[in-house]
């Protein structure tokens, strides 16, 4: 579930804002919610980089890297990997940041192959 969270009018104004040119530009709904903030609590650990935790290969370096699972939670690289598996992003921006991910060249093949499929 996407959910942004806003504490007050302006950056409710600004998250609708760039929702709706999303939605422009894509020329798909975007289902999430832009809900004021009262309190925050993490999901459960098997609901952390969801689709990340699916594919064996990259999680393996993601357990080399991140020995604490709080770290991986919290972890900028792991959030974009799981957002490219998951169909977010294109293939020529995952070349431009591909090596900046940090995972092994098996991971970064087998990535490059989960999106190149989101283009067919």
């Amino acid at each position: 579930m996407s959910i942004i969270f806003y504490h007050n009018k302006e950056q409710k104004r600004l998250a609708q804002e760039s929702k709706n040119e999303e939605e422009e530009r894509t020329k798909k709904k975007i289902f999430t919610e832009i809900i004021p903030y009262s309190k925050f609590y993490l999901a459960e650990n098997y609901h952390q980089k969801h689709y990340l935790q699916h594919i064996r290969e990259i999680m393996t370096d993601f357990r080399k890297i991140y020995s604490n699972f709080n770290d991986f939670i919290n972890s900028t690289s792991a959030a974009r990997v799981n957002g490219y598996i998951k169909g977010y992003g294109t293939y020529e921006k995952l070349q431009k940041e591909l090596k900046d991910l940090g995972l092994s060249d098996k991971s970064e093949k087998r990535l490059t192959q989960i999106v190149e499929g989101y283009g067919k």
